[in-house]
């Protein structure tokens, strides 16, 4: 009898020391909604850390003063999808239309030479509304170094639900299209992946590429894209796998190069290049109308 006991015991401590074994082992599930929002992130998060170092800042002067007469639009406000408000820079159609063009700042932020550019793309496109988002929620940097720290302290997420309310404030029926520049390109491209079947064209100024071919593959429109020779950020590289990744997902992108570097559609940088910037502005405007 006593020795049954004992084997009885012997059993139930193996079969509870193999059970802790296993649970220690065993990793938390995992939540599929949480690694897709990782990927969905991932392009934003390197355009982050990119921008956070002193290499970066090094191809962005700080920007020329201006002082616009006779803006064209106002500031005003929406409900971006986390429930707080956001803010942008609104340019109404003359007459009611859908279509509607979303501007996204240089990591400067929502300064007045985005918002002349806002006027400029306006005036060329004839009825549209023209919206220029304020992805810094009111901040705007004026040095490199003030740059970095916003970037440093930028919350993507947060971005991306200013994109996704402006989205939503635009309308179920609206046509978005949209136009940035460095910080902005990359979110343009985003945008177009944001609005799914509601986007009908973006333009992207040297901004990063999206690499993640499931995302690429969920984009509704064309693209058209202004990319310098002497640029790094990105690189001809990069622009080249990028041509290669939406190939092959099946989508239309039209890459045009010029002989040119970072920034080269901004006059406060030193590579500003005029040529490069009336052809870049012209194709951009002739492809806008045609979509």
């Amino acid at each position: 009898m006593k020795k049954s006991i004992s084997i009885l015991f012997a059993v139930i401590l193996t079969a509870s020391l193999i059970s802790w074994q296993w649970d220690k082992t065993q990793h938390a599930k995992v939540n599929k909604a949480e690694v897709i929002e990782c990927l969905n992130m991932e392009t934003q998060q390197a355009y982050k850390l990119e921008a956070s170092q002193p290499a970066f800042a090094a191809l962005h002067p700080a920007p020329l003063v201006v002082n616009p007469e006779n803006l064209l639009g106002k500031m005003t406000g929406f409900e971006a999808a986390d429930g707080k408000e956001a803010h942008a820079y609104f340019i109404p159609a003359k007459k009611k239309t859908n279509k509607w063009l979303i501007v996204i700042q240089e990591w400067w932020g929502l300064n007045d030479h985005i918002k002349m550019e806002s006027d400029k793309y306006y005036a060329a496109l004839g009825n549209v509304n023209v919206m220029a988002l304020d992805m810094y929620d009111g901040k705007i940097a004026a040095t490199p170094d003030s740059a970095m720290k916003l970037m440093r302290g930028a919350d993507m997420g947060r971005m991306t639900a200013i994109i996704q309310g402006a989205i939503k404030h635009a309308g179920p029926d609206a046509g978005i299209y949209s136009v940035g520049w460095c910080f902005g390109g990359m979110w343009s491209l985003q945008t177009a992946i944001l609005a799914g079947p509601q986007a009908k064209g973006t333009v992207m100024y040297y901004g990063r590429p999206e690499t993640n071919m499931d995302k690429l593959k969920s984009i509704k429109c064309d693209i058209i894209g202004f990319f310098g020779n002497q640029d790094q950020a990105p690189s001809p590289a990069m622009v080249n796998e990028f041509e290669k990744n939406m190939k092959d997902a099946g989508k239309n992108l039209s890459v045009n190069r010029y002989e040119a570097n970072h920034g080269f559609a901004n006059p406060s940088n030193p590579s500003f290049n005029p040529t490069a910037t009336a052809d870049a502005f012209a194709k951009s405007i002739a492809f806008l109308k045609a979509h």
